[in-house]
């Protein structure tokens, strides 16, 4: 497939100028160049869009994405089939060919990104110098899950898009900042199983806003690859268990232990039960092609405080607070038990809702 560009830009979004940007999404979506004769992208750099859009139209021969007035974005069944959009470009009418479907961006089409859990209308903008950082905190915010725990969507979403510019800014790729969080990570483990709590909290919160800003830097500047992905989705996956362990031999350091037995039902619920939170929602994607958290609105709200790590956190610090870290360790546990038996009743309730002839799909999932 080719790319056609109209026209030239040399302003720079997230250290790159738009036709770098288009290459980018391109090499992501492994297009492989076309000839002459076969289907081609045609770009106006005189706009930036979400990368949605491109994924979008990518999957859609035969349609023109159009905003104030003027073509953006257009999937042509022939590379050659292109004159009529320089005509548009120029003459400012929109007439496209027959056969062609317009979307107008004006008219705030709907698009669900199922990666992102969320229902949206991916920006298109004139990128200038003055809408530079406008665009950026659109790209941004675009990259961020519509469902996801209550920590991450409210408290530190300004505080990590300062950061994924800086790190955009000094040329930082998505694994070093991985990188730099897995330390954290590492050191939070060591300093809660030592009894330093607060000290643990403070880089465990700085681990847990750079895990946000790795993906949003590797999605703005496109930049995301299958080492990056499993590096970073790896360490999510594995460490939550290792703070719940340090955090449990931690309390009884600084004289607070749960005891023998209750320890070891502590730490056994809370492991047992990660996991078996982990098997469910694997169990509702791999049945029903769409997560547990989407389904119904009160799995989306749900998944702001599910017993996951960040909730958990959360649990363990109002604890910290009072001055009872091993009560907070207890909390959890039971947390785990009461979301686990959350999710595995809606899962039985999505496969009777199957078996009763309905369709389980995602409330969030509309198209154009």
């Amino acid at each position: 497939m080719q790319l056609h560009f109209a026209g030239h830009n040399d302003t720079r979004i997230w250290g790159m100028d738009n036709e770098e940007r288009i290459r980018r999404l391109a090499h992501a979506a492994t297009l492989a160049p076309g000839g002459k004769d076969d289907p081609a992208l045609w770009i106006n750099l005189e706009f930036a869009f979400d990368p949605l859009w491109f994924r979008y139209l990518l999957k859609r021969p035969g349609t023109v994405l159009i905003a104030r007035g003027k073509p953006v974005l257009a999937h042509l069944p022939s590379s050659s089939d292109r004159g009529w959009l320089d005509v548009m470009l120029t003459s400012g009418v929109m007439a496209a060919p027959a056969g062609f479907a317009v979307i107008d961006h004006d008219e705030r089409p709907q698009i669900y990104n199922d990666s992102l859990r969320k229902l949206e209308c991916p920006f298109v903008e004139p990128l200038t110098p003055q809408t530079v950082r406008s665009i950026e905190r659109q790209s941004y915010y675009g990259a961020y899950k519509g469902v996801t725990d209550i920590l991450t969507k409210y408290l530190w979403p300004e505080l990590a898009l300062v950061l994924t510019r800086v790190a955009a800014r000094i040329g930082m790729t998505p694994n070093m900042v991985t990188m730099i969080g897995a330390a954290l990570c590492v050191y939070a483990t060591w300093l809660f199983y030592f009894g330093h709590f607060w000290a643990g909290i403070a880089a465990g919160f700085v681990f847990m806003v750079l895990d946000t800003v790795d993906g949003k830097l590797a999605r703005c500047t496109i930049t995301s690859s299958w080492w990056g992905n499993v590096f970073d989705h790896g360490i999510d996956l594995v460490h939550p268990p290792f703070w719940w362990y340090a955090w449990g031999v931690g309390v009884a350091v600084v004289g607070l232990p749960l005891g023998e037995e209750t320890f070891l039902i502590v730490m056994a619920t809370i492991v047992i039960g990660y996991v078996v939170q982990r098997l469910i929602e694997g169990a509702f994607i791999k049945s029903f092609g769409i997560h547990i958290h989407v389904w119904r609105p009160f799995d989306s709200r749900f998944r702001l405080i599910t017993a996951r790590r960040n909730p958990n956190m959360a649990l363990l610090v109002g604890s910290l607070v009072v001055g009872r870290p091993d009560t907070g360790l207890v909390l959890v546990a039971w947390w785990t038990v009461i979301s686990c038996a959350i999710h595995a009743v809606r899962l039985g309730q999505a496969y009777w809702a199957r078996q009763s002839g309905g369709k389980v799909t995602s409330w969030l999932e509309q198209a154009v």
